[in-house]
């Protein structure tokens, strides 16, 4: 293929068409989906923050032994708080921006199945992830960690609010993560454009759809086991109290059925977008598309059999052990796949060190190290001496944010001109990556060190004279230049936003797929006709043995030629729906029934609303595709 100077762009692409009411005013009504990506993005670096001030004050409270800097119960809450924004409202909804934005684009459609429940599942985590954090205004933060195992987050151990408001404003943020993994499957099975098949599909939409599946079947656990305690703590059920005929066990086997497919929910997107990325810049195919693609349903199954490696130390005997150490193995399979593959992508390809791959290398390091340290706590009887301790710690975090931060930070250096229409400054953002990966690894892998020495975890100091002090000392400054690398990419992304940062063409990066056709920002529409598809990599097709720009359906006669594009109305009720139940959790959670009935009636007033609301959107007048007519 010759490389091109100058990035073709699609000859249907056109100026946009702003049916924007003012800025606040469309992020409250808005059900595009680009639109409510860049608000999950947003709205989930906000957490990240939070997340990671509170990760700063555990790491300054560990650096030196008896330190009295927080105090124990006040270390609890932060130390829960830390663990439970970053999975829930940081990594989680990170991915789901990416998703949001970019997989109506890559299959050629216009917009998302089903526009409303879109924003009313953006609207809901918002909400759930509020509630959650105005319980530090509100007699004290959850505090019994972001597994919130009973009998300590019973009601009889922690008689405070905290633990209600991780029980319902998990239920209400989890919801909206359940409607859009719904809302994903609709929409990569139904609006393909024509000629993309399920083996044309881009592997960011694959990575997407299987994680959608997992959602869809991994969230009701662990909805049901908030509902159970919710019960247990409000209304004096007994689902975990053994006096009473109750089994703590249920809470800890329904929280890992859904929590170790949550980890591929983390992961599964970033895999990716390291499959996207790369291919770009390494001007070559992805190596092997079709084992890639039943790696992610190797991992996606997988990820359904491995729950009870979380508790091999809990009694179930060496039977059940040895079955889920199999599987703990096994899963490591399909990962290996994946990894191999990108490196043979990258083998005798033309590869751009700019800042994405650079990310994507780092990504590819530290994952491989959490990798390999999750298959040691497979085994079983090695787990006996690694659990509870400082090297399971160092083995998630290395998965978590080596592993799928880090292939965020990839995949927004890549998507940031189409998300904007600016290009981050590639000065900046090298800076930003050598900051972030070394103090990453400053900062955790001494966690191994530690654990191996026989530091627990969950403690909120230690005494001196155990040999620990040295290795809590490097990774607290660790944590340091971690924060300075966070802090560059802060002034990377408002220097860029502002006016000073270079405006993106349409394809700055020669890319591959649909996403890259059009205009960044795309305009509201997305295309102003449906592409053609004609291979696995459409743009990159026509690029190759094409005139270099999207053949249209309605030209091919695929599709009927469109005079008239219709976008669907903006409108207030997902918001008011979801504040409802935001409002209505005040009321149970301080046993309010004013407050549950005004709540209630807000949800379901304006779910009944949006029933019978007849949606006439705004139509937006578009040219025909050359030599193609519309009759009348």
């Amino acid at each position: 293929m010759a490389e091109h100077s100058q990035p073709l762009v699609n000859r249907y692409e056109v100026p946009r068409i702003s049916t924007k009411h003012g800025h606040l005013w469309s992020w409250l009504t808005s059900v595009d989906h680009k639109q409510l990506g860049r608000m999950y993005l947003a709205a989930s670096f906000v957490f990240f923050v939070l997340g990671g001030i509170e990760a700063f004050l555990i790491r300054l409270q560990l650096a030196s032994p008896n330190n009295h800097f927080l105090s124990a119960q006040l270390y609890n809450q932060i130390f829960t708080m830390h663990g439970t924004t970053m999975i829930f409202l940081a990594i989680m909804p990170l991915t789901s921006g990416f998703m949001n934005y970019l997989v109506p684009l890559m299959i050629g459609a216009r917009d998302v199945a089903f526009p409303r429940l879109n924003a009313l599942s953006f609207w809901l985590f918002l909400f759930g992830g509020l509630l959650l954090y105005s319980s530090w205004f509100l007699g004290g933060a959850p505090n019994a960690g972001w597994w919130n195992y009973v009998p300590i987050s019973g009601i009889h151990y922690n008689p405070g609010h905290g633990i209600d408001f991780y029980d319902i404003g998990l239920q209400i943020a989890g919801l909206g993560t359940l409607i859009g993994g719904i809302n994903f499957l609709v929409t990569i099975i139904n609006l393909r454009a024509p000629g993309m098949t399920m083996m044309r599909l881009p592997l960011f939409v694959w990575s997407t759809f299987v994680t959608s599946v997992l959602i869809v079947f991994a969230l009701p656990p662990l909805s049901v086991n908030l509902f159970l305690q919710t019960f247990d703590r409000l209304f004096g059920a007994q689902f975990f109290n053994v006096p009473a005929g109750g089994n703590p066990l249920l809470w800890t086997n329904l929280f890992w059925i859904f929590g170790h497919p949550e980890v591929y929910i983390l992961i599964l997107p970033v895999f990716g977008i390291i499959s996207e990325v790369l291919p770009t810049f390494a001007r070559k195919p992805i190596f092997g598309y079709t084992a890639m693609v039943m790696a992610t349903f190797v991992i996606g199954f997988l990820a359904f059999t491995v729950w009870v490696h979380h508790m091999f130390t809990l009694g179930y005997g060496p039977v059940v052990n040895s079955i889920f150490g199999i599987t703990s193995m096994l899963i490591a399979i399909p990962t290996g796949v994946k990894i191999f593959n990108w490196i043979a992508t990258m083998w005798e390809g033309q590869l751009t060190l700019n800042t994405a791959v650079l990310w994507v290398l780092g990504f590819l390091v530290c994952f491989t190290i959490g990798g390999m340290s999750g298959v040691m706590l497979a085994v079983s009887p090695a787990d006996l001496q690694y659990n509870n301790s400082y090297f399971v710690v160092a083995h998630f975090h290395y998965v978590l944010i080596g592993g799928s931060l880090f292939g965020l930070f990839a995949g927004l250096y890549y998507w940031f001109p189409k998300f904007t229409g600016k290009v981050l400054s590639e000065r900046l953002g090298k800076w930003n990556f050598w900051l972030m990966f070394i103090g990453f690894n400053v900062t955790f892998f001494p966690f191994h060190i530690l654990g191996l020495l026989g530091m627990p975890r969950r403690i909120y100091t230690y005494a001196p004279g155990l040999g620990l002090t040295f290795w809590n000392q490097v990774s607290t400054f660790g944590v340091f230049i971690l924060t300075a690398g966070l802090l560059v990419f802060t002034v990377n992304l408002f220097y860029t936003l502002s006016h000073r940062g270079t405006v993106a063409i349409g394809d700055p990066w020669d890319g591959r797929t649909l996403e890259w056709s059009i205009a960044s920002p795309p305009p509201e529409y997305n295309f102003e006709q449906i592409p053609l598809v004609r291979a696995r990599d459409p743009l990159w097709a026509e690029k190759m043995y094409g005139d270099g720009t999207m053949l249209s359906a309605a030209e091919a006669g695929h599709h009927a030629p469109e005079g008239m594009i219709h976008l669907p109305a903006r409108t207030m009720m997902p918001a008011i729906m979801a504040f409802g139940l935001f409002v209505a959790g005040y009321g149970f959670i301080f046993h309010s029934i004013w407050l549950d009935v005004v709540g209630l009636l807000m949800t379901f007033g304006s779910l009944l609303k949006s029933m019978f609301e007849v949606d006439k959107g705004t139509y937006v007048p578009i040219e025909p595709p050359r030599g193609v007519t519309i009759d009348g």
